[in-house]
């Protein structure tokens, strides 16, 4: 494997705001007054920093990990309209659900978002009749419009044929219904990239460590840079809490006395190398409420989730010997032994939903949006889903418009006037720009079909500003690791355009080699050798 010992300097890039480096943008944090600053990157503050950029409000957003660091990239990567809602009686909440999930897939990012096909099998014994299932794959097909095919009950040979992975011990029949997925840490780097193209101004690794009072009203915060250590302040005339599993963290820096108003539960996932083709994915019923899902991702296989309690300190969560042994137990009820092999797992990883508080168990909750507005004017969010995160984005937006006395009205356009279908940076036809990359090429030189395929598929027409990097620096069309599609050109594509920082923000979020289990010693190395030569 060769491994390149320089990175070429990129010049221009599409927009300032993304090449900036730390300290400039510091600079430009520090010195002005914003109209609202979202303390939180992950995929709710991302989509209100988005929305109210394109208002026209002066927007800042800061995160003191990384962009989608915490649970918005640990999701199950699906963009769905919730099939167990049905059961509950939430009908219009899966139609507008599957609303958001087809203008994703159709409008805002045909070039992330991916139609996947589930199979969902049907034991003897099992939580589920046929009969049941089929009404309801149909009734949720319905609710759609039919706009992805209609929802069916297939033989169990049929079934196997499509997933030969599938265990047909005591298997009476198979429903089919259609949703989509996606590579959520991508989604949220492109929706950070649509927020600052819009004009927001953002950082990453920066921390905050008090909050900023004028006559009684959060008017802005104090941070401190975790790359250099290095200490400044924002000022705003409104201040949203999107921490997510932290949000009542902060609430309590405005008031310290405010009261819990979010309960958390883990969910956990496992990766694995797959033994078989997997043209469909599979959802199995567990009990009443829950669903285990086996899902071809990234030609890996994705299994999960749990669904549990949670009360320690969110930054410690992860998976343990206990999820991934109930994660196998689960997926072994409609996966064949051969494909859960331990020696097939290469990464496991949790999040953390965060849930309104109430009574019962986190199991039944609803995943709604929580909204607080705190004594001091901070506006705190959290909760909600990815499928709806831009709408969610707009509900915060007309929260902020009609909050009483609200500094922002006169300056923001109205929500209901934005361009509701604004699409992510890069969009375009994915086989397209596959192809162009293949075709298009200095000579003596052809790109990898699956490393081209890769970046269509994960940056859209941002794969040429890529493949640029390839033409100048040949070294850097290598691929970072043998097994896996993406190359070094991506690593420093990460650190000039995409705010990497350190080796898990390129290895873990920006590439899927960490998931693949495939970030060795000397990668982590020449990933971090490569970051710290960023340009000036």
């Amino acid at each position: 494997m060769s491994i390149p010992q320089s990175a070429p300097s990129l010049g221009t890039h599409p927009t300032a705001g993304v090449n900036a480096g730390r300290a400039q943008t510091r600079e430009q944090l520090a010195r002005a007054t914003y109209d609202l600053l979202v303390i939180g990157g992950g995929i709710l503050g991302t989509s209100v920093a988005w929305h109210a950029a394109q208002s026209g409000l002066r927007v800042a957003m800061v995160d003191a990990g990384d962009f989608a660091g915490a649970t918005s990239s640990a999701s199950s990567k699906l963009v769905h309209g919730g099939l167990r809602y049905l059961q509950t009686g939430a009908v219009k909440l899966v139609a507008e659900n599957h609303h958001e999930r087809r203008v994703l897939a159709k409008d805002v990012a045909p070039h992330l978002v991916n139609p996947l096909t589930f199979h969902l099998p049907v034991y003897k014994g099992g939580p589920v009749g046929a009969a049941k299932l089929g009404a309801g794959v149909f009734a949720y097909s319905a609710l759609s419009a039919f706009g992805d095919g209609v929802g069916k009950v297939i033989s169990p040979a049929k079934a196997q044929a499509a997933n030969p992975a599938l265990r047909t011990e005591d298997l009476k029949a198979v429903a089919v219904y259609y949703d989509h997925q996606m590579n959520d840490s991508r989604v949220a780097v492109m929706t950070v990239r649509a927020a600052v193209e819009s004009g927001a101004v953002v950082l990453n690794h920066a921390e905050v460590t008090g909050l900023r009072m004028t006559r009684g009203r959060v008017s802005g915060a104090e941070l401190r840079d975790r790359v250099d250590g290095t200490e400044f302040g924002v000022d705003a005339r409104v201040v949203l809490n999107a921490t997510g599993p932290w949000v009542d963290h902060l609430r309590r820096m405005e008031d310290k006395h405010a009261a819990p108003s979010i309960r958390l539960s883990k969910g956990a996932h496992l990766v694995l190398k797959r033994k078989s083709p997997w043209t469909a994915a599979m959802a199995t019923p567990i009990d009443k409420y829950r669903i285990t899902f086996a899902l071809p991702w990234e030609d890996m296989l994705l299994l999960g989730t749990t669904d549990e309690k949670y009360e320690g300190d969110p930054a410690d969560v992860r998976a343990t010997e206990s999820d991934v042994r109930q994660i196998l137990d689960e997926a072994a009820f409609s996966v064949q032994a051969a494909d859960l092999d331990r020696s097939l797992m290469t990464y496991a990883f949790a999040g953390l939903r965060v849930l309104p508080g109430g009574p019962g168990g986190v199991e039944t909750a609803k995943r709604e949006t929580v909204v607080t507005e705190g004594r001091g004017g901070m506006l705190s969010v959290a909760g909600g889903k990815w499928t709806t995160y831009r709408h969610i984005g707009r509900v915060v937006m007309t929260k902020l418009a009609k909050l009483p006395g609200s500094p922002l009205v006169d300056d923001m356009e109205p929500v209901k006037s934005l361009v509701r279908r604004t699409p992510l940076p890069g969009i375009a036809n994915p086989n397209a720009v596959a192809h162009r990359l293949l075709v298009d090429h200095e000579p003596g030189q052809r790109m990898d079909p699956l490393t081209a395929r890769h970046l269509a598929t994960h940056y859209g027409s941002l794969s040429f500003d890529i493949a640029r990097l390839v033409n100048e620096d040949p070294s850097l069309g290598e691929r970072v690791h043998p097994d896996a599609p993406e190359i070094w050109a991506q690593v420093v594509y990460a650190r000039d355009s995409e705010w990497a920082q350190t080796p898990d923000d390129v290895l873990r979020r920006r590439t899927t080699l960490t998931v693949r289990g495939l970030d060795t010693p000397e990668i982590r190395g020449r990933v971090a050798d490569l970051l710290a030569r960023r340009e000036g």
